[in-house]
């Protein structure tokens, strides 16, 4: 398993974030983008240790990566992965994602993060995105571990990512990933009446996709992200998937870029199932910015989202 840099590095080492006062103490500055494949690795040695629990103390530092700018190539490797026009020059709407992923892994790898990384579920994610955002402009990206909360099937951790351009917040984004555990009747009660509604009635079927078997490995060589269970048959076994599955990120970009987003926008989906690679999946939509990603028998629903526009 390895991992790239998603952008190019800044030189210098990590150091304390200037702030005044006792704005932010905890922030921390890196002087470039943590590798992930080491980070991966920490984390899988040590996930066997962790005792996940919704009380438990979690990182309250802040990373921070001063001038951000995107790798041109890979970003083009992404955006070809994930079906987005290139034509206008900017980010798309997910890739900042991919920019704070290493810093988060960081953190979640940490020894004071208290969920096991191997087995994590990357289960929602909401984006706001303030304006469009120039790929070749430089960003201070920012990442932190907001907090824990009880879900009906273990642990809940929030992530919080912020892109900021001459020090006004563009975009921002809260991930929740999730360690299944067993629960007490207490927490099973306060994390399902959070689940109540999901239920929608189906959107109309826009679009059949047919995925080939190397989607994993091409959104993992754009993305950083080599997670095993996304490479091939025999990795993802190893973790009990019979064939690799797609990231939950790459659904959602894939169905963001078919959908399409406004420049100023709030963007939310939750990955409910995992999609199974080789395979065929129906992209659903509707005209109130609604859009899921289902099973071709529609059996399943892999994924459910909604696009909003927003004022600039």
């Amino acid at each position: 398993m390895t991992g790239t840099d998603p952008q190019q590095p800044a030189p210098g080492a990590e150091s304390p974030a200037p702030s005044p006062g006792r704005r932010d103490p905890s922030s921390v500055v890196l002087g470039r983008s943590p590798a992930l494949a080491p980070l991966l690795a920490r984390g899988a040695l040590r996930s066997p240790l962790r005792r996940p629990r919704p009380d438990a103390p979690y990182p309250r530092t802040r990373l921070v990566l001063p001038s951000v700018r995107a790798d041109l190539a890979r970003l083009a490797a992404y955006e070809r992965i994930c079906g987005f026009a290139a034509e206008d020059g900017t980010l798309p709407v997910t890739y900042p994602h991919v920019l704070g992923f290493p810093l988060a892994m960081r953190l979640m790898s940490g020894r004071d993060f208290p969920l096991p990384l191997l087995g994590l579920v990357h289960t929602a994610i909401e984006i706001t995105r303030h304006t469009a955002l120039p790929a070749t402009d430089a960003y201070d990206l920012s990442v932190q571990v907001a907090g824990l909360a009880p879900h009906r099937r273990g642990t809940q951790a929030t992530v919080v990512t912020e892109l900021r351009a001459e020090g006004t917040v563009v975009w921002e984004s809260t991930s929740t990933y999730l360690a299944r555990h067993r629960t007490g009747n207490r927490d099973r009660a306060v994390a399902a009446s959070r689940d109540r509604g999901r239920k929608e009635p189906p959107l109309p079927a826009v679009d059949r996709w047919r995925l080939a078997g190397d989607v994993g490995r091409r959104y993992g060589a754009a993305s950083g992200d080599r997670n095993p269970i996304h490479l091939y048959p025999f990795t993802a076994r190893l973790f009990g998937f019979p064939r690799a599955i797609a990231h939950g990120m790459w659904s959602a970009a894939r169905c963001l870029a078919a959908h399409g987003t406004p420049r100023a926008a709030v963007v939310r989906a939750e990955f409910r199932a995992p999609v199974l690679l080789p395979g065929t999946v129906v992209y659903a939509a509707d005209d109130t910015g609604r859009f899921a990603l289902r099973s071709a028998d529609d059996r399943r629903t892999h994924v459910v989202g909604e696009v909003r526009p927003r004022p600039a």
